[in-house]
């Protein structure tokens, strides 16, 4: 540092007066002798003088090195003090100025920085100590379903919170870096992995799964009758009658299209028999083929159900069937009661024992609305022992169909939206709670599940009016962007999505239609249902048996009244 010269006579002026001092110390000898011996002369007395001046001038020349290595000294503790010190180290020592501004700021961030590190602290004995999921221990009831979302929606804010607070300690950290910044900090924070998937796979837990052989005596064989409802309802119901058909070792007709949906262009029959390496399953054709010309009927026609009305079936359908040639024996019987609109819980043995029969030909009808072992039904796979992830799944062509519409369109990471509306508001209002939501309640619930789950666009599956779509288009917003709804587009020669149905015939099946939804919403990353849908309800089977099952799936606004609901007729 410079000093002017204004200091130096300050200097002077202060050291005089003390080298003054110690001179007439030093002077007292040389005066008594020069009194005492006036033989002395003038040159040696001048000699004796300037000595003492040179002697006087090497005092003050020290002082003031003592003094300028002081202020050095102290000067380098406040650079110190108020500066990174890898920034003097890397800096040039001739062109440093202090900035007490920027030395401000520095401090602000080093404060910054510590604070954060405490509360990244904090959050991970949070993340760490306190919570325990609490679904672990307890029975899977609404009460458990609810505390492990809680459990999940917290651990997600924990986890984006840690998230942030290492960004942001990044970016106040960038600034001070040198080449040879290691960072870290000596916590051992940062070596952990917080990327947490809220919404990733369910875990499946295969190896609990219950299962029963399905080996059925060739020569017999259970027709199954599925009348309630549309196609899911009956793929619903079809599947039950496969569970039926392995406890009592039959084989399974496929109903006829005169009589039932034409199943063949939505599933592959044959893939089932090759998932159990055996033929369990026939089609009506193959079935006719193999009947002998006096065992083309129904030896025995038994009902899952005896209210409100036998088997399900009415007169309209008895005669379809005795249209198809075949005849049956004998008059429709229940071998218990069992209301459809109050199903008592059944068991395997319950099955055997009052559906057994030695007939070559029985018809079970209908089971949709059964509740026997629903463990068993419901696990991953269905209650069948086999070698594939689900016996009933959409047919390969459409498989592939929607594949090329995902990879067209969606991409990897796409949310799926049942938006069940026609017809729905009468069913729902009649239930309690309504299951019919405003568009904009409907809206915000949307929104969440897109913050949550981070989807870049939503897959849209409807019956709903383009009033209404349009309408929750718009509304569908997160962080100030509309998240666009796609639908699948009318038939385009220029594209070539779907050219595997066109080239089979089968564009324009209103079945193929909806299975064809259903896949994609299959494989979506996250899908959202209506609640009360058997068509939902059919997606959530495939999604369970794919694997694709993802921990933010959830009912649309569930939880959640409708803001407003009419009134009854």
């Amino acid at each position: 540092m410079e000093r002017h010269s204004s200091d130096d006579e300050e200097d002077h002026q202060h050291l005089i007066p003390q080298n003054d001092t110690r001179n007439r110390h030093r002077e007292d000898p040389i005066s008594s002798t020069a009194a005492t011996s006036p033989r002395s002369s003038t040159f040696q007395i001048e000699d004796i003088m300037q000595r003492v001046q040179q002697h006087r001038w090497k005092i003050s020349l020290n002082k003031r090195y003592v003094i300028v290595a002081v202020s050095l000294i102290v000067s380098i503790g406040l650079l110190f003090l108020l500066t990174d010190p890898r920034e003097l180290f890397s800096a040039n020592l001739s062109s440093f100025k202090l900035d007490p501004l920027a030395n401000r700021v520095k401090e602000s961030e080093l404060r910054a920085l510590y604070l954060l590190r405490q509360q990244q602290l904090e959050l991970l004995s949070l993340w760490n100590g306190t919570l325990v999921n609490p679904s672990l221990n307890q029975s899977a009831n609404a009460s458990s379903l609810g505390s492990s979302v809680l459990f999940e929606d917290v651990k997600s804010a924990v986890s984006k919170q840690i998230s942030l607070n290492k960004e942001i300690q990044e970016v106040l950290l960038s600034p001070h870096r040198t080449a040879n910044y290691s960072g870290g900090g000596g916590t051992g924070v940062d070596s952990v992995n917080f990327l947490y998937d809220r919404c990733r796979k369910v875990d499946q837990n295969l190896s609990d799964r219950r299962t029963v052989e399905w080996k059925p005596r060739s020569d017999k064989f259970l027709f199954a009758i599925c009348l309630s409802g549309q196609m899911s309802n009956h793929l619903i119901c079809l599947e039950k009658h496969m569970f039926f058909a392995a406890l009592l070792d039959r084989v399974l007709v496929i109903p006829s299209p005169k009589f039932d949906y034409q199943y063949d262009r939505v599933i592959d029959i044959d893939r089932i028999n090759t998932c159990l390496g055996r033929n369990v399953v026939v089609s009506f054709d193959q079935f006719k083929e193999k009947a002998k010309k006096n065992h083309f009927r129904i030896d025995r026609f038994i009902c899952y159900f005896s209210s409100p009305q036998l088997c399900y079936v009415d007169e309209e359908h008895i005669k379809k069937l005795k249209g198809l040639g075949i005849s049956i024996d004998g008059k429709l019987e229940a071998p218990w009661s069992e209301d459809i609109k109050k199903p008592s819980k059944r068991t395997v043995q319950d099955v055997q024992t009052k559906f057994k029969s030695d007939d070559d030909v029985i018809a079970i009808g209908d089971v949709f609305y059964a509740d026997m072992e629903q463990d068993w039904v419901m696990q991953p796979g269905g209650p069948i022992n086999h070698k594939c992830k689900t016996l009933i799944e959409p047919s390969k062509l459409i498989l592939l169909t929607a594949q090329r519409f995902i990879q067209t369109f969606l991409g990897k990471n796409f949310i799926a939206l049942h938006f069940r509306r026609h017809g729905f508001l009468k069913f729902c209002n009649a239930k309690s709670p309504s299951c019919f939501y405003p568009i904009p309640q409907a809206a915000e619930c949307i929104a969440r599940i897109v913050e949550r789950s981070n989807g870049a666009v939503i897959y849209l599956s409807t019956d709903a009016a383009e009033s209404e779509t349009s309408l929750l288009q718009s509304l569908v917003v997160v962080d100030g962007k509309i998240v666009p709804l796609v639908k699948r587009p009318p038939r385009n020669s220029a594209e070539k999505w779907d050219a595997l149905l066109y080239r089979h015939g089968i564009e324009d099946d209103s079945q193929v239609d909806a299975m064809l939804d259903k896949t994609i919403c299959a494989m979506s990353s996250v899908f959202i249902g209506a609640s009360g849908s058997t068509f939902t309800e059919d997606i959530l089977r495939l999604r369970k048996d794919w694997g694709t099952s993802s921990m933010c799936d959830e009912y649309l606004c569930r939880g959640e009244e409708p803001n407003f609901i009419a009134e009854d007729e």
